[in-house]
């Protein structure tokens, strides 16, 4: 119920300003700006039609020609296991879909094909556009326009390469927006996975994905300038950085190389995280049965966010569960408590399947806060005691931002 969307963005922005390090020195005309701008652009994804039937159309043809193209090469580099015909009787009606053969390349194709537009300059037209709209809507300079931009495409380290030559002179607050952006959105990269992940959940996947990042971004100067107060800005007016291309057969070397690594990371910590969860559960299964059942740590996740939940909108009934994949993604990672989403989709209703798509999306996570620490510290040595202080904050900063896209989304939807 809208009700509990408002109830949600009042408790949301309420613990950004418990968390603030000055509340004297917050700007609450661009607080309410800002705020109004994410309303405002989440507003046209799901109210006029002709922008969500544009991005559709972009994002649906996107992926079904990548994935086509992908299917392809898997089919001929693994056979049947990547979607060739089988050589034997199947006693399914469908072959069936091997994630690890058939899924997981689109990351390799994903990489790709966004070293290529950033070679030709595509992506640094999107961004300056991108910054240029945020810089003069949102009040913000234009060194963390570009960051901010940047991380629509790029990952939580990446993105301050765009701005490497400016990061030494960022403010505190421009510091940590620029931080709690890479850690509230996704890379592009990736975006295509997180949609075939989700295919089952909500129509128009990539329609969803796309608009969470998008929203994550405004989100993350929302919140960050409430959590860390800034007054000057740092400008500049073009896209640099270390990242950079000989060619365009370089590009997509360097890009095939890029998407290997976020691949193997992929499969990497899928293994051990469900490996993980099966152990902790397998422990708590010693422990007495708790209201009828086994003690998990789903379970355990549920009863802690169930509230958080509900104040998103999710009614009471589903709360723990949708409770349980939120504890799931901050504790764990994203790719995880997707697949948890796509398993119990049947057991939501539409609404609450769409505030957890948006609530989800976003790199915030226990882990991701030592790899901001360790990626950012070695691009910019000078700024280690911001980023000790400032980066574990992110953590706080990032969820919030993920709570108040999901929250917004389920007002909207």
């Amino acid at each position: 119920m809208p009700f509990q969307g408002i109830l949600g963005v009042v408790l949301i922005l309420f613990l950004a300003w418990v968390f603030s390090e000055n509340r004297k020195g917050i700007d609450y005309k661009y607080v309410g700006i800002t705020l109004l701008a994410q309303f405002a652009l989440l507003a046209l994804f799901f109210k006029v039609p002709q922008v969500s039937n544009g991005i559709q159309w972009l994002g649906g043809g996107l992926i079904t020609a990548i994935r086509t193209a992908t299917l392809e090469s898997t089919s001929f580099v693994f056979g049947f296991l990547g979607g060739a015909d089988s050589p034997f009787q199947l006693v399914v009606d469908s072959p069936p879909e091997i994630f690890a053969f058939e899924i997981i390349p689109m990351i390799l194709v994903f990489s790709m094909l966004l070293a290529v537009l950033w070679h030709w300059r595509v992506l640094q037209v999107l961004i300056r556009g991108f910054s240029w709209v945020l810089q003069r809507t949102l009040g913000i300079g234009g060194a963390v326009g570009l960051a901010a931009a940047s991380s629509l495409f790029l990952g939580m380290v990446e993105a301050p390469m765009a701005i490497r030559a400016y990061m030494a002179r960022l403010t505190r607050g421009e510091f940590f927006i620029v931080l709690t952006c890479g850690m509230a959105t996704v890379a592009g990269s990736i975006m295509g996975f997180y949609a075939l992940m989700l295919a089952d959940v909500l129509p128009n996947t990539m329609q969803h994905i796309l608009t969470a990042s998008i929203a994550n971004i405004i989100g993350s100067i929302l919140i960050a300038r409430i959590m860390v107060p800034s007054e000057s800005i740092t400008q500049a007016d073009a896209v640099k950085g270390t990242l950079k291309y000989e060619s365009t057969i370089d590009a997509v070397t360097q890009g095939t190389y890029t998407g290997v690594q976020v691949a193997v990371n992929v499969v990497a910590m899928l293994l051990v995280l469900i490996s993980l969860v099966a152990l902790v559960d397998y422990i708590f299964a010693a422990f007495p049965d708790v209201f009828g059942d086994a003690l998990s740590l789903a379970r355990i996740m549920g009863w802690i966010f169930a509230p958080v939940a509900f104040c998103m909108g999710v009614p009471w009934a589903e709360a723990t569960q949708a409770g349980a994949l939120l504890g799931i993604k901050l504790a764990l990672n994203e790719v995880y408590a997707f697949t948890q989403l796509a398993e119990v989709r049947g057991e939501l209703t539409t609404q609450t399947r769409v505030i957890m798509t948006y609530a989800l999306c976003g790199f915030t996570n226990l882990g991701s806060v030592g790899i901001l620490i360790g990626g950012v510290g070695a691009l910019v040595p000078e700024r280690r005691e911001d980023l000790l202080q400032l980066g574990p904050r992110t953590l706080i900063s990032g969820t919030l931002v993920a709570f108040m896209t999901g929250t917004i989304a389920g007002i909207l939807n």
